[in-house]
């Protein structure tokens, strides 16, 4: 007698496949490896656009918030004040729009070849790891520049470094779907990201804004990682508070809700492709 083929959809938490991403895992560094190479190739300065655009951003704001507005930096020099929250802001536009972005880049393989979606949007946002890790080294410089000692606080970085990369992922995840039927979604996102940044004191201290929307401010789950960054290399900045884990719970809630999203459309995404 025939053994029976009983073909189910998961159901749960197995609806993930986490466990088939591990399987995956080496496919996911040749994901990763390749955005990072292609992302700079055929250009005249080469990977020193990772350093160089948040220089730039960093010396537009010293002069512009800095030196014309004249804003406080909290008794910090405003470079090295304003770097400290470029690094994560950098890295997290970065991998937010990349992420959207991943699977149309990838339509041509992902059409022909099968393996789990999930990998395009997680490697798409492990990849803006190097270029973050590259900026801090220049961060790093600052300090011994400016003599900016480190603290114990440090050892609580990358927690905030996870936040910024399971914010940056809830959000691609989410939107990476849609983006594949509205192609326009990309547009807003890059628009909304901008807006999002003068939203969040990379350029400013979170003291500017008024006492009865700080409620609301601090729901920003990138103004913890922004402040997060101060707190542990500059000793500035707000500390972890307790309206943290409101921010940390809303992230969790759309990581999740976002990969179980993605998983129950990736059967269709190749028709949309």
């Amino acid at each position: 007698m025939q053994p029976t083929l009983v073909i189910q959809p998961t159901r749960g938490w197995s609806s993930l496949a986490l466990r088939e991403i591990w399987q995956y895992r080496e496919l996911l560094w040749i994901f990763v490896a390749r955005n990072v190479k292609g992302r700079y190739r055929q250009m005249a300065l080469g990977p020193l656009w990772i350093v160089l655009k948040p220089l730039v951003d960093m010396v537009v704001f010293t002069v512009i918030f800095g030196k014309l507005a004249k804003l406080s930096s909290e008794g910090l020099p405003y470079p090295i004040f304003t770097f400290a929250a470029i690094v994560p802001w950098t890295f997290f536009a970065n991998a937010t729009s990349n992420s959207v972005s991943s699977l149309i880049n990838n339509m041509h393989i992902i059409s022909k070849v099968y393996f789990p979606r999930l990998v395009v949007p997680i490697s798409a946002v492990i990849g803006g790891l190097v270029d973050m890790a590259v900026a801090f080294v220049v961060l790093m410089g600052m300090m011994i520049y400016y003599k900016v000692a480190l603290s114990t606080a440090v050892l609580a970085l990358p927690l905030y470094v996870l936040l910024a990369i399971a914010t940056a992922l809830g959000v691609g995840l989410w939107c990476a779907t849609i983006a594949v039927k509205f192609r326009d979604l990309q547009y807003a996102i890059d628009y909304g990201l901008q807006v999002l940044k003068f939203a969040t004191p990379v350029a400013y201290t979170a003291s500017l804004i008024p006492s009865e929307w700080q409620t609301l401010y601090r729901l920003n789950p990138m103004f913890w990682v922004v402040e997060g960054f101060r707190w542990a290399l500059l000793g500035k900045g707000q500390p972890p508070q307790t309206l943290m884990l409101v921010s940390v719970a809303l992230v969790l809630l759309l990581l999740l809700s976002g990969a179980f999203i993605f998983r129950r459309t990736e059967r269709t995404i190749v028709d949309l492709l």
